[in-house]
């Protein structure tokens, strides 16, 4: 499994019925991680956990939504240069990470061009259950298609036509996309 795929080989293989066997898994693992990359880019959304740094002009606010979720941490927040610290109790001074965002007490993100970086972790420690299943069948998908590329249709031997699905991806695959694209899923 390379770094960043979001479902494994055997899960692949077990939704296709070839558990045990060792048929096509160089080119399954291709596929898993092609179709992991082109959820992730579709998504617009990393998934899994890893290292962020939002660096943005300072509003003169006290509160940022990052741009990457869930949020595990914040490792750190700086304004026109300065460490802004924990807040470290109720009643005092410094950053809190509240549910997405940053709020800061007893400070702001003064006015400034590009003057403010928040840098934390944010992702899934694995992917979730419903991206994994959606990456499982983009791969059987694209498995199952291989022996048709460019084909819209087929006559079968009794006179029948099989008419060939031209998505990009299935609607159930789409349907997931569509969950993580853009919006703060928790």
């Amino acid at each position: 499994m390379a770094a960043g795929d979001l479902t494994t080989l055997a899960d692949v293989k077990a939704y296709l019925g070839m558990t045990g066997e060792a048929v096509d898994d160089d080119l399954l693992t291709r596929l898993i991680t092609a179709a992991s990359t082109w959820f992730k880019t579709q998504a617009a959304h990393q998934i899994l956990s890893a290292t962020y740094t939002d660096t943005f002009d300072g509003s003169g606010g006290t509160r940022k939504v990052l741009e990457n979720f869930p949020v595990i941490s914040v490792t750190s927040v700086t304004v026109d240069g300065v460490a802004i610290p924990a807040r470290p109790a109720i009643g005092q001074d410094g950053y809190v990470l509240n549910d997405g965002q940053v709020d800061l007490f007893g400070f702001a993100f003064t006015t400034g061009v590009v003057n403010c970086a928040i840098v934390y972790v944010a992702g899934y420690a694995t992917a979730p259950v419903d991206v994994a299943q959606a990456v499982i069948e983009l791969v059987a998908w694209r498995y199952r298609e291989k022996d048709r590329i460019g084909q819209a249709s087929r006559t079968t031997s009794q006179g029948e036509v099989v008419t060939f699905q031209r998505d990009a991806a299935p609607p159930s695959t789409e349907a997931v996309i569509e969950q993580y694209r853009g919006a703060h899923v928790a």
